[in-house]
């Protein structure tokens, strides 16, 4: 009996990758990657399966196991794997596990999110939703904006330290939300009992066999070898908590940008409001001739997920123009970054948002502040007291 394309989809690239992106996330929860026991969780035994029948459909040798799949995930970029993929969907480097902290890469997380189904986007949601939908329920907007300030400066806390700033008045309405989502830091990342965190970006610093340090956020590595700061006993304070990756992805590493943009706006002489309406977007930025821009800084390690993931702006708070605004990072590493973000959008979102990275959009807000200024008279003025 022939086989339909149907049948094969589970093995297309789109889907395979998705499938081995969940696979690696699922047993990275269970221990560190290469150290977990059998019976293997379902979705890595249905990875592994459908990884070596796409290897045999076109005469490639598979992995043959589950440790074998994870090698292929560190050591050889997906460009390189036996399936196809729609153009500039994939980066020639692109891993889903990092070659050297071996860990699930920026990249691995975007993949599994990019699933409709995606348990990591909806755990995700779910617990910024509760935030949300606590802090509306008590008419407190402050109290939203101080819980996403707190992700963003503070992705390492102690135990006392969690519970000191839940006993704050701003924080009564997300009361027993942090222990939900600061929990234990991996005891992998000790180096002689202490953790030690990033002196950049303040999450914690992944030990490496040559006594380096590895940090997780993209713009850290940007700027070179990873800076260690303050470093912190296993005990201490009760003992010490990160922030779980998904949020530390997905809300603290955009959020650092979205800070550093507010500063600049503020430069500027503009007020920027972060998160207004319990984040509909991340900015609103009201110029002098009283125009305003809705802003959303994604900082996505992908520009093609980027791109099929991105949804409309909500209209609440209104604006006149929305964009979406990608960090100086990101399209250093990569100069086609924007163009291929909006290749990958869908129609409704092209008509209705700009994407620029981070430089373009300073560019615009100086060139509507310049237009905003008095202009000096050119011409003939009669003077004072004279027809």
């Amino acid at each position: 009996m022939p086989t339909t394309d149907s049948a094969l989809a589970p093995h297309q690239g789109l889907t395979l990758l998705r499938t081995v992106a969940t696979a690696v996330l699922d047993l990275d929860a269970l221990s560190e990657l290469g150290a977990f026991t059998l019976p293997y969780p379902p979705e890595a035994q249905r990875a592994l399966d459908r990884t070596a029948l796409a290897c045999l459909l076109r005469g490639a040798d598979p992995p043959l196991s589950v440790s074998d799949l994870l090698v292929w995930c560190r050591r050889r970029p997906v460009t390189e794997w036996p399936l196809d993929l729609p153009e500039d969907l994939a980066g020639s480097e692109d891993r889903l596990i990092d070659e050297d902290a071996c860990v699930p890469t920026d990249l691995c997380y975007e993949w599994a999110v990019d699933r409709p189904d995606s348990a990591t986007e909806q755990i995700d949601r779910a617990l910024i939703g509760l935030a949300m939908d606590r802090c509306r329920l008590a008419n407190a907007p402050a109290s939203y904006v101080a819980f996403r300030r707190l992700l963003v400066e503070h992705p390492v806390l102690t135990r006392d330290k969690a519970g000191e700033i839940a006993l704050e008045p701003v924080f009564t309405p997300l009361d027993g939300l942090l222990e939900r989502i600061y929990l234990p830091a991996p005891v992998g990342w000790a180096r002689g009992g202490r953790f030690t965190s990033c002196r950049r970006c303040r999450t914690l610093l992944a030990p490496m066999r040559d006594d380096g340090w590895w940090c997780e956020n993209a713009r850290c590595r940007y700027r070179g070898d990873a800076l260690a700061g303050p470093a912190y006993d296993e005990a201490e304070g009760g003992g010490v908590l990160l922030l779980t990756r998904p949020l530390r992805l997905f809300v603290t590493a955009p959020g650092v940008a979205e800070l550093r943009l507010e500063r600049a706006l503020s430069r500027l002489g503009l007020a920027p409001e972060l998160w207004p309406n319990y984040d509909a977007y991340d900015l609103r930025v009201t110029l002098p001739d009283g125009r305003v821009w809705a802003v959303d800084v994604k900082d996505w390690a992908n520009p093609a997920l980027l791109g099929r993931n991105a949804t409309p702006l909500p209209i609440d708070p209104p604006y006149d123009q929305a964009f979406l605004v990608v960090p100086y990072h990101r399209t250093a590493l990569r100069h086609d970054y924007v163009a291929v973000v909006r290749r990958f959008l869908t129609t409704d979102v092209r008509t209705r948002t700009t994407v620029l990275s981070q430089r373009q959009f300073m560019a615009k807000v100086r060139a509507a502040l310049a237009d905003a200024q008095p202009r000096p008279f050119s011409g003939n003025r009669p003077e004072d007291g004279h027809a």
